[in-house]
């Protein structure tokens, strides 16, 4: 019974952990993203902003977790985001310091005064009402670690197997890591370190290498979780914080017997003197990897590089974690929109190679494009449906229409490009017919103008600036005029007898009325979303029956 106690107090702690990170980044949204983003400019900005983010989410694993997903994303450099986590672990340290006296008391307060705010108030209020529950639940989560473990700790039993297992450093260590792990928390490992000493369960240098243990383990959860798929790049965050870890591991190990008679004098009582030596441990580690956060970095880059066996069709910046916080992931769904984008633009590229050659390499190559193309597609949406309506404010709820709008006509683009017109192409290339010149520059032309006006719809689609999107409606009507006129010519050749011009006739009707479709997609997903959100949008484009002229 006690380990299922034990076991439901760790979820509880668990739970209020998620509470506060999570309440923590609906309160700030995407200003706790941008200050960890402008505070890496410098190693030692970066430093304060990984602890000051970690006490803010009491969790240094979350903002690894967070940071790993930066530098994957390339919106965090590597040596800053090295440095901010040498501040996260300080941060962590801190928590422990501020947790490490009788505050439980207070638990009731939070929670009630959370329940209160988050029940009552509306927007930031009512998210920071999720922090001071959360709060309250891990202040009262470790209490009944400690009560619980009284009995335990106090069966002369259970001092006989400590004093054992304290004999051999190693396997304490390793006992305290696996806990660490098991907990995705330090905090619960080093507070119990300090209650297992100050009962006299197990002696001072137990508790010194278990709390050793717990700075191994509190480095595991983020080379887990936080460096998935074959990218070896990916990992370089989570191994370079593991390395800095085993080296003053490995370290504070040669000197463990000195270590422990110096360490005790840090407090006036064994306890505090093993939150005092957490803090300065950490702020060892940091003292001397700080200054060299650059070369470190860059060995990480030469033994970890970037392979080149990602999956194109792979989201890179959808975070299964930013779902707790819409702005933010609808920030990185748009973000991944864009690398839809990027796409369709090298496919018009690729078109346009193929109109203007005889390879059917081009072909191939554009048609894998849409492959990766329908892959985005398929993850963004399926990420914007994951997140909970209820949580959407309602700008929010326009945003994500307007996302899945754009994704959804990209998507469309694409495959007018991959079923119709490189089919126009390989149609060209099988009846060995080339077209007019005259007919292939209208075309160039047209897709020149095409790329052009993505590039207007992306940047809008950025901006969401109504000028901007006038123009692109405004370019609409230009592009159906250019194609008539563009048909019109191709008829004019068609009488005169032209040869090229009758062999090729179907398919640059087809090509013409295809570019056509697409920057009509463009349109329609980029700036008809923002001007019917604004009002300026038309309903039909019909004049009133019985109106002439």
């Amino acid at each position: 019974m006690i380990i299922l106690d034990l076991a439901g107090f760790a979820a509880l702690l668990l739970w209020g952990v998620h509470m506060v990170e999570t309440g923590v980044q609906r309160t700030f949204g995407p200003k706790l993203n941008s200050f960890l983003h402008h505070a890496t400019r410098h190693r030692l900005s970066a430093f304060g902003a990984g602890a000051a983010v970690t006490i803010a989410v009491q969790s240094s694993t979350a903002t690894a977790l967070m940071l790993t997903a930066f530098s994957v994303g390339g919106l965090v450099q590597l040596a800053p985001a090295l440095a901010v986590m040498l501040g996260a672990n300080v941060g962590t340290t801190l928590v422990v310091q501020a947790l490490s006296f009788d505050v439980v008391a207070v638990a009731p307060l939070m929670i009630l005064a959370g329940v209160f705010l988050w029940r009552r108030a509306q927007d930031r209020p009512h998210d920071f009402g999720r922090v001071l529950i959360g709060l309250g639940l891990v202040l009262t989560a470790l209490h009944q670690f400690l009560v619980l473990l009284e009995p335990v700790v106090a069966n002369p039993r259970a001092h006989a197997l400590l004093a054992q297992i304290g004999d051999y450093t190693p396997a304490v260590v390793v006992l305290a890591a696996l806990i660490t792990w098991a907990a995705h928390s330090s905090v619960v490992t080093v507070l119990l370190a300090m209650s297992l000493v100050t009962k006299g369960v197990a002696p001072f240098e137990t508790g010194l290498a278990i709390v050793l243990g717990a700075n191994l383990g509190s480095a595991i959860n983020p080379l887990l979780e936080g460096a998935r798929g074959t990218d070896l790049s990916a990992r370089r965050l989570p191994i370079g914080n593991l390395v800095t870890r085993l080296a003053g591991l490995a370290l504070a190990g040669a000197f463990f017997s000195e270590l422990s008679t110096y360490a005790v004098r840090l407090g006036p009582t064994p306890a505090r003197a093993l939150a005092d030596f957490h803090t300065l441990f950490n702020l060892a580690i940091a003292l001397v990897f700080l200054p060299f956060v650059r070369p470190f970095a860059r060995a990480l880059e030469r033994f970890l590089p970037r392979t080149d066996t990602v999956d194109p069709g792979e989201p890179k910046h959808l975070d299964p974690a930013a779902r707790e916080t819409p702005a933010v992931a609808l920030a990185l769904a748009a973000r991944e929109t864009l690398r839809m984008a990027d796409t369709v633009q090298d496919m018009l590229a690729g078109l346009r190679e193929t109109l203007t050659t005889s390879s059917r390499s081009h072909i191939e190559a554009v048609r894998r494009l849409d492959d990766v193309l329908d892959k985005l597609n398929a993850a963004i949406k399926a990420y914007l449906i994951s997140l909970p309506p209820e949580t959407l404010k309602p700008q929010e709820s326009e945003r994500l229409a307007q996302i899945l709008a754009f994704a959804t006509n990209l998507e469309h683009a694409g495959d007018l490009v991959d079923l119709n017109l490189l089919g126009v192409a390989a149609r060209k290339l099988q009846r060995g017919v080339s077209f007019s010149a005259e007919g292939e520059a209208d075309l160039i032309a047209l897709v020149d103008r095409l790329s052009a006006n993505l590039r207007l719809a992306a940047a809008l689609f950025v901006s969401r600036d109504e000028t901007a999107a006038r123009l692109l409606v405004a370019e609409k009507d230009a592009f159906r005029a250019i194609e008539s006129e563009g048909v019109a010519a191709h008829f004019r050749r068609l009488q005169s007898g032209r040869s090229e011009t009758v062999e090729t006739s179907s398919l640059h009707l087809d090509a013409l009325r295809d570019l056509k479709r697409i920057n009509s997609h463009l349109v329609e997903g980029a700036a008809y979303p923002l001007l019917q959100a604004s009002g300026a949008l038309r309903s039909t484009r019909l004049r009133p029956a019985g109106r002439a002229g």
